[in-house]
């Protein structure tokens, strides 16, 4: 080969070029087929494994579940209002009705803060005020449940005692305290997807005379409807998920509550509590709690897979 006149020699590459590392490729390509078949082997016994552990997890519940849920019966046990298991009263109700009241209101207090936070990370935060709240953000998802539940108890409880009564452990303090605990999961989510929007529908707008805000707003924010509602359905699946934090500020008081300064006890909650000491219709009672609050995640699951594959479309 020649440049400019001189005369460059390029060597072969040959199988056997050494890495970085040391290592040396293969010499033959039987080796390079071999390895690939190890490698494709590794690769489906991980996935076997998720699917064997899922598999193994849905018949333990449904398996100790379904037999509690006949004897008690569905109505009783589904729609009953009383949870004594010492007189053998086993109504879950006012758990569900718990789980669903702090799940609306995390979603109530998370949902339009996170959204906002994310439309001003992604569009009107200044570069180098977001190098320092994208990774204090970042930290929250990292932060245990068990310090969030410590936080609402020394901070969250006395606040909503002192400012609305009560004894501060309700139903506003636990979705207050789900309401931040979701925020890293609707922001990071959020603010990927109005990245991801291509540029020229923004720059379109702009061209058309519309302002900055209104071009996020109007036409960016719409089409990244599709992630952000992911987003959102990943925040519910954490909250209504939450147990640690909920036992430590949410009152855990198996009834139902008149106003959003009672007590409530969630599912998740009530098979935390009870567990260590049940036994016999009790604990299975408590087992079919999980297979209740296990369809509400395949429900959630559902949901974000259909406004996923939307999404694709």
């Amino acid at each position: 080969m020649c440049v400019r006149g001189k005369s460059l020699s390029l060597a072969p590459i040959s199988l056997g070029a050494t890495l970085s590392s040391g290592d040396t490729f293969p010499a033959t390509p039987f080796f390079m087929r071999i390895r690939e078949k190890i490698f494709k082997i590794l690769f489906l016994l991980c996935a076997a494994f998720s699917i064997i552990a899922s598999f193994i997890i849905c018949l333990f519940l449904f398996m100790n579940g379904i037999p509690a849920i006949q004897k008690i019966g569905f109505i009783d046990f589904i729609f009953g209002l009383k949870w004594k298991p010492g007189n053998d009263l086993y109504g879950i109700f006012p758990m569900i009705a718990g789980s669903l009241y702090v799940t609306a209101g995390a979603i109530i207090f998370g949902v339009p803060v996170g959204l906002m936070t994310a439309i001003f990370l992604s569009k009107f935060c200044p570069k180098k005020l977001h190098e320092l709240l994208k990774p204090a953000i970042d930290l929250l998802a990292g932060i245990p449940s068990v310090v969030y539940g410590f936080f609402g108890l020394m901070v969250i409880v006395p606040f909503v005692r002192n400012v609305f009564g009560g004894n501060g452990s309700s139903i506003l303090t636990a979705s207050l305290l789900l309401g931040m605990m979701i925020l890293p999961t609707i922001i990071c989510v959020s603010e990927t997807s109005l990245n991801s929007v291509p540029q020229n529908y923004y720059e379109g707008a702009r061209a058309l005379g519309a302002s900055h805000e209104r071009s996020v707003f109007l036409v960016v924010l719409p089409a990244a409807k599709s992630g952000i509602m992911a987003g959102v359905i990943l925040g519910i699946g954490r909250a209504i998920g939450e147990t640690m934090a909920v036992i430590m500020v949410a009152g855990n008081q198996a009834r139902l509550p008149n106003s959003i300064l009672k007590g409530v006890r969630t599912l998740t909650a009530n098979i935390v509590i009870e567990m260590g000491y049940a036994a016999d219709l009790h604990r299975e009672a408590l087992i079919a709690t999980g297979v209740v609050l296990f369809v509400f995640i395949l429900l959630i699951n559902f949901c974000f897979n259909l406004v996923k594959s939307r999404a694709v479309k």
